[in-house]
């Protein structure tokens, strides 16, 4: 395949993950190497343009042993640099120095853009005289040789710089919008203790391949075209994602009417795409509002669970509605059990099975227990089986950074001399209420805003809830056997999901090998 069937036929490989960066980094590839456009035996070759800028041609040898295109020289940058200003930071403690009407660029105004026109900080005359900062003429190559190595941009108006900053001006040999472009195709490693950076010298020493100055224009105006049409790509892209983004929505919503695993595989559509972890939600939501299996009225109702063990009916006037036959109820009037562990400095790798261990919040994942979480005990210390972890047990995670709390699953199956940490709760609950199914209700819908609500703490890697706290929180309840039947649902929509998710994941990956093996056959053929 060559380079313009490539950019002709490339809709077929917009799926794959980060196509549009690709093909931009596949066009400046491409242009640095001399296959975007055609050489011309005409034009004055670039050493030639090199001798006549009045510079010295430094040449070397390609490392990769390839012929240079026809016209094209092999040298060092700094044969084709004219000038190289660095610049400089006015003292802070002088505000006279400041807010003038002179634009100061730092590293934080060299961003994505092409041309810089403005800068976030001004300084004034004096402060540009009494400091090392330099006003660099409109058309220069504002380079960042430090504190963020490699980004650049091409000033459009006057402009002082600050030291991470070099302004370089290309000789009459290096076109300034090819310039930009090579300098883009460079692979700089910085130099350091604490900040690393590039030096003049090694900068000016960097290799490059120079194309004649007439081909240099065709190259930019080649690079142009493609660019635009990878801006073009880009919307389309955008346009049709927000497109399947409002059928997946509606998808879903069709899901929440009839979920059925026929309806489940329809989700995973070629013309829209929702995210697998959206879809978890959706199915957990779902499952929590009573909307996920039919209503057997021989089952009895939730309340009928209730009574069943000598607990009043309290009226939650807060929690939204549930089905008929379902009933509210707070943890504490149905918490048989509930206590926590004990976090002693243990070994950094996991107990062998025989040996103690405590269980790391990790182990516990959303509806999945993962008992290999876990840190050997030391052997100075003695275990507190009072603390061991037991098929059945409820646990969850209390304290830790914001997202791994309040995460809920069933240990099961454990193994034994397993003890829970003393950030992790693990309760136990009446009769009549299935643990897996307690899981499921807590870490979704409204019980699960409640508890992301009790979350408490100084920062976001540090939050807690409480053993008061967690016994608060609403438990939606409907009859057992619905509960089980619930649970036997989810379990069967997830593993659909897992499957459904393997296969996207496959095809994606496919859709991303075939790209990387065309740009490779485009780059080896260069």
């Amino acid at each position: 395949m060559n380079t313009a069937t490539f950019f002709e036929k490339f809709d077929l490989l917009a799926g794959a993950p980060g196509a549009v960066a690709r093909m931009r980094e596949l066009v400046l590839k491409l242009a640095v190497q001399g296959t975007l456009v055609e050489q011309r035996p005409a034009e004055r070759s670039a050493a030639d343009c090199v001798r006549e800028a009045n510079k010295p041609l430094i040449a070397f040898i390609p490392s990769d042993s390839r012929d240079l295109p026809l016209g094209w020289a092999a040298l060092q940058l700094g044969s084709v640099v004219a000038s190289n200003t660095g610049g400089g930071t006015p003292s802070k403690a002088n505000p006279g120095y400041w807010d003038g009407p002179i634009p100061w660029a730092s590293v934080k105004d060299i961003q994505s853009e092409k041309h810089l026109t403005s800068t976030i900080d001004s300084i004034t005359e004096i402060g540009l005289k009494n400091s090392s900062s330099n006003l660099i003429a409109p058309g220069r190559l504002l380079v960042v040789t430090r504190m963020g190595l490699g980004k650049l941009a091409i000033n459009n108006v006057p402009v002082a710089i600050n030291q991470d900053l070099r302004a370089i001006e290309p000789t009459t040999a290096l076109d300034l919008d090819y310039a930009y472009l090579l300098f883009k195709s460079l692979k700089m490693v910085g130099s350091g203790m604490t900040v690393k950076g590039i030096t003049v010298d090694k900068l000016h020493a960097m290799p490059v391949m120079l194309p004649p100055l007439a081909e240099q224009k065709r190259i930019v105006a080649k690079v142009d075209e493609l660019m635009a049409l990878c801006d073009r790509l880009e919307a389309q892209q955008q346009e049709r994602e927000a497109r399947h983004t409002v059928l997946g929505s509606a998808a879903l919503a069709r899901f929440g009417e009839a979920p059925t695993p026929a309806n489940l595989q329809f989700l995973f559509h070629k013309s829209y795409d929702i995210a697998p972890a959206d879809l978890r939600k959706s199915i957990l939501s779902l499952a929590v509002r009573g909307k996920l299996v039919d209503r057997f009225i021989d089952e009895g109702t939730g309340t009928d669970v209730l009574e069943a063990v000598d607990i009043a009916i309290e009226r939650l006037d807060a929690a939204p509605g549930l089905p008929d036959h379902w009933a509210w109820a707070r943890l504490d009037k149905i918490a048989t059990r509930m206590d926590s562990g004990w976090s002693p400095a243990c070994m950094t790798e996991p107990a062998r099975k025989g040996f103690w261990g405590v269980l790391k919040t990790t182990a516990v994942q959303t509806l999945e227990y993962q008992e290999l979480q876990n840190k050997a005990l030391p052997p100075n210390l003695t275990p507190r089986p009072e603390h061991e972890v037991r098929d059945g047990d409820i646990l969850f995670t209390r304290a830790g950074p914001m997202s791994r709390v309040g995460i809920l699953c069933v240990a099961r199956p454990t193994r034994r001399s397993l003890m829970i940490s003393d950030k992790i709760i693990r309760f136990h609950l009446v009769d009549g209420i299935d643990p897996d199914f307690a899981a499921l209700a807590l870490s979704a819908g409204y019980s699960s805003e409640v508890i992301d609500g009790l979350k408490s703490g100084m920062a976001a890697s540090q939050v807690n809830i409480s053993q008061t706290k967690l016994r608060s929180v609403p438990f939606p309840l409907p009859p057992l056997a619905e509960q089980r039947r619930i649970v036997a649902k989810v379990d069967e929509l997830m593993a659909l999901v897992d499957e459904l998710e393997d296969k996207l994941d496959e095809a994606q990956i496919s859709g991303a090998e075939l790209l990387d093996a065309v740009v490779a056959e485009l780059i080896a053929a260069a």
